[in-house]
């Protein structure tokens, strides 16, 4: 089903919770009848009505019974259909021409009888057959009817229940992993479609190999110069035949990708409209949670991780007097260094912000196509010494290390995505190129295992040693240069506070985290001023701050607060202070801004102060969610700092003051 659909249907329950239960009710229905059963697929429908349950737009208790009686009255439309019609069932539409979904539902229920039932509820995609196969087995009702309801009732608060725990704890996602949660989403959602590319294209491919071959053989044969080329690139009665021909046709389309992105970048002089859209998507989520991952994706990019791991190889192939093989491999990473090398000299294409200041990114990008060259023609190597299914294989990780490369450099915004694209069309056309060549004068002539437990494990260990080491230094590499504007303290004061960001952009911005405070000093006299107030600053690591989240013993008095990030950062400064009956606390965070004073010099940083308080969801999860960021939240931080000078200021749509901080001690 669309998405569209989905997201309509989580709309509409969220703004009418009662009626909501017919719609919890029909998706139920749905899941347990009878073959269509396999077009609603319910479990992520649930799992979100349970975060609405979480955010409070739904009665729980309410939602699970709808989502029971809808299990239980879908299970007992099949059962009775299956038990009026018998074995003629096995003749009707749509099973006649499917006869596998009622063969395997029968299988399990004669396997694991009443048993069945329940697995078949939870797992596999017999779920809406095995009631109906049970009717038509003549199981007694008074054997179904118990432990369908049964059923209906625990399949209902098992899907709805990961759900709500997830919305109850929304303000715990939202403030720290929200932007790492869909930064892994989508990083996921990449890895499964070239997993799914690459091996279901060899698996289509592999079985028509031979079909293919003969028309393509029949077809050149009647034009006078490709017949000629073909007649000397392939030969039918060569094993090896099917792997040149799907060679060629990757040449093929390598080079007219590769070119087409070429021409199209030259055409337009400027960053194409998909560069920064995919630019404004990835970079605009970076957050200092996904930082480190991501060096260590990138890492496999790297010289110094795929010199060494080329070296080892070529060394390898040598001593195994594999002499052929081992010039092939040099020559590919060699000549795919010195070519991508021209390329980046000699085309000089706009580079994203984050590689202005930095030489060597740009286009293409030359640690993706040196990825796709390493280890696509590491897989062209290893790939035709594996017998039949087990080709696939080094493809399939081929592609995912570069794809993993790719992200990383677009997550950074380190190269444009038509960068990208170039390096890896690139390797593809060298790496099909010279694996055209390499497979016609090559028989097969070595042991797989070794030289790839060699190679992968250096990549490997060199990937995770480039990762760790130095990241802080790393980092910077991708940083986007500041650049300052100077502001006269006046014009701050007047109207250039306006110019910052009204709220943290982050996912819970539109909710709670609204910038209610501007300060321009030294965060070193700030802290020490609140200090003297009683304030302390907010030093715990994000792990030990998460682990607290789900210690049952944690209080008030022991729960770290969590970091919070904006425009992909962690706060500059963050201190809280103990207020009320210990169970809330005033909270300051700052991050830096654009902006400076001309005379002083001294920088401007923005960020809020807000009374969060304590709490406990479903006695697993601790939390310190957003109470409020009103008048007397701001009143307070100004009576600690009433050394400074201040003025108050509003937005023109927002009752809500922001407070505006100078230090002149």
């Amino acid at each position: 089903m669309e998405a569209s659909f989905f997201d309509s249907l989580l709309t509409w329950i969220a703004a009418h919770p009662v009626a909501a239960g017919l719609a919890i009710f029909f998706v139920a229905f749905i899941d347990g009848s009878l073959a269509v059963g396999l077009l609603m697929p319910s479990g992520p429908i649930l799992v979100a009505v349970g975060a609405l349950i979480g955010l409070g737009s739904v009665n729980g208790p309410y939602a699970i019974v709808c989502a029971a009686l809808g299990a239980i009255c879908g299970d007992g439309w099949s059962y009775l259909f299956g038990r009026y019609f018998g074995v003629r069932m096995k003749t009707m539409w749509p099973f006649s021409r499917h006869p596998e979904w009622i063969e395997g539902a029968e299988r399990m229920f004669r396997r694991h009888d009443l048993k069945g039932i329940v697995i078949g509820r939870f797992f596999g995609a017999t779920r809406p057959f095995i009631p109906a196969i049970a009717g038509m087995l003549r199981m007694p009702i008074k054997r179904f009817v118990p432990t369908m309801t049964t059923n209906g009732f625990v399949w209902a608060a098992v899907f709805i229940a990961p759900g709500w725990l997830l919305g109850a704890s929304l303000e715990l996602l939202l403030a720290v992993a929200g932007r790492l949660t869909l930064v892994l989403g989508i990083l996921i959602a990449v890895v499964a479609s070239i997993y799914f590319l690459v091996s279901r294209t060899y698996a289509w491919f592999a079985p028509h190999a031979s079909g293919y071959l003969e028309r393509s053989m029949a077809w050149s044969h009647r034009h006078p110069v490709l017949g000629r080329i073909s007649g000397a690139l392939i030969e039918p009665n060569r094993p090896e035949s099917a792997s040149l021909l799907m060679l060629a046709i990757l040449l093929i389309f390598a080079g007219w990708a590769f070119f087409s992105v070429t021409l199209g970048v030259i055409g337009g002089g400027e960053p194409l409209v998909i560069d920064t859209r995919a630019f404004e998507l990835l970079y605009g989520l970076r957050t200092p949670w996904a930082d480190p991952l991501m060096l260590m994706l990138s890492a496999p990019g790297e010289l110094v991780v795929l010199l060494p791991a080329a070296t080892l190889v070529f060394g390898w192939l040598l001593w195994r007097r594999r002499t052929t093989a081992a010039w092939h491999w040099l020559a590919a990473i060699a000549f795919g260094l010195v070519l991508v090398e021209v390329l980046g000299r000699a085309l000089e294409m706009p580079k994203p912000p984050a590689a202005l200041a930095v030489p060597g990114f740009g286009f293409p990008a030359e640690p993706v196509a040196l990825a796709t060259v390493v280890y696509g023609f590491f897989a062209v190597l290893i790939a035709r010494e594996l017998p039949g299914r087990n080709r696939t294989w080094p493809y399939v990780v081929a592609g995912l290390l570069v794809a993993l490369v790719g992200f990383a450099r677009l997550y950074f915004g380190a190269n444009w995505l038509s960068d990208v694209l170039a390096g890896v069309t690139l390797g593809l056309l060298w790496v099909a190129a010279l694996g055209i060549a390499y497979r016609r004068r090559v028989e097969r002539s070595f042991w797989v295992r070794p030289i790839s437990a060699l190679f992968f494990g250096a990549v490997i260990s060199l990937s995770l040693w480039q990762g760790l080491r130095d990241q802080p230094a790393a980092l910077a590499r991708f940083e986007v240069p500041e650049v300052q504007q100077p502001v006269s303290e006046v014009a701050w004061l007047k109207s250039a506070w306006h110019s910052l960001p009204e709220r943290r952009n982050d996912f819970s911005a539109g909710r709670d985290w609204r910038f209610n405070v501007q300060y321009a000093g030294s965060l070193a006299s700030l802290q020490s001023a609140l200090s003297a107030q009683g304030w302390q600053v907010e030093t715990s690591s994000l792990l030990d701050a998460l682990l607290k989240r789900f210690d049952g013993s944690a209080g008030a008095d022991d729960l770290p607060l969590l970091p919070a990030s904006h425009n992909g950062y962690r706060e500059e400064l963050a201190m809280s202070l103990r207020v009320h009956d210990g169970q809330n606390r005033l909270v300051l965070r700052l991050w830096s801004s654009p902006l400076v004073l001309d005379k002083s010099g001294a920088p401007i940083w923005q960020g809020s102060v807000a009374d969060m308080r304590f709490d406990r969801r479903f006695g697993l999860v601790n939390i310190w969610r957003v109470e409020s960021t009103a008048v007397a939240v701001v009143d307070q931080l100004s009576a600690a700092l009433s050394a400074f000078d201040q003025k108050r200021v509003q937005r023109d749509d927002d009752v809500l003051p922001i407070v505006l901080i100078v230090d002149r001690r």
